[in-house]
């Protein structure tokens, strides 16, 4: 399932994903962007323990695993990241005193990471058939030495930055649900970032239809 995204405006590397590829989790999918590659399995609704049970809503628990070794602070932030944009899109009201649980596996690292993560993520709860009240998608940009705005960068475009954000956006209103920044920008590069982001998603929105359409369409 490959698919190239780019126009004059927004260009986004190549996509792939595929859906159900594990058989023990409730949902599982791979997302690719270029060369960054991530693998995300959710689980659930199942029994939660006490202590993390919520009297009116499901617990949710985002866990990232990096390649090599074991998860660091960046790889807690980025769990912080996907935990909030995944509680704002699921009904968590719907399953009280349950676990969900998300696990996001990274394969390689080319830059836009985070933005994978969250790609991944929603398309292994879709797997999943969690009830979801909207859908999302995530999308770095960064801004160049000279004030350019690189959309979907690498790890070396990212390193020559001096600015990097990702973008949760949803697929209804395309509202920004979560940002994380770092670099020095301006309020006016930043609103120019998330204009960017907002028009790219429709790509990646796009690509979860047709994904969704050509997998279904094989089985029905």
């Amino acid at each position: 399932m490959m698919e190239v995204c780019g126009s004059s405006n927004v260009t986004l590397r190549e996509f792939g994903s595929e859906q159900s590829l594990l058989s023990r989790p409730d949902g599982s999918a791979s997302f690719i962007q270029g060369d960054t590659s991530v693998l995300a399995a959710a689980y659930g609704p199942a029994e939660v323990k006490v202590s993390k049970e919520i009297y009116d809503r499901a617990t949710l628990e985002v866990l990232i695993q990096p390649k090599v070794g074991l998860p660091s602070v960046r790889e807690r932030a980025q769990e912080q990241c996907v935990r909030e944009t995944c509680e704002a899109s699921l009904l968590l009201s719907l399953h009280p005193r349950s676990s969900l649980t998300l696990i996001l596996q990274l394969i390689h690292d080319d830059g836009s990471l985070l933005s994978c993560f969250l790609n991944a993520a929603c398309v292994a709860l879709m797997d999943a058939g969690l009830p979801m009240s909207r859908l999302f998608c995530g999308v770095t940009c960064a801004i160049d030495a000279d004030g350019q705005i690189i959309t979907d960068p690498t790890a070396a475009q990212e390193k020559e930055s001096r600015a990097l954000m990702t973008f949760a956006i949803d697929a209804t209103e395309r509202r920004v649900m979560m940002s994380s920044t770092r670099g020095s920008f301006s309020v006016h590069e930043l609103q120019q970032c998330i204009a960017v982001s907002q028009k790219a998603s429709e790509k990646i929105f796009q690509f979860y239809r047709d994904s969704v359409r050509r997998r279904y369409s094989k089985t029905l």
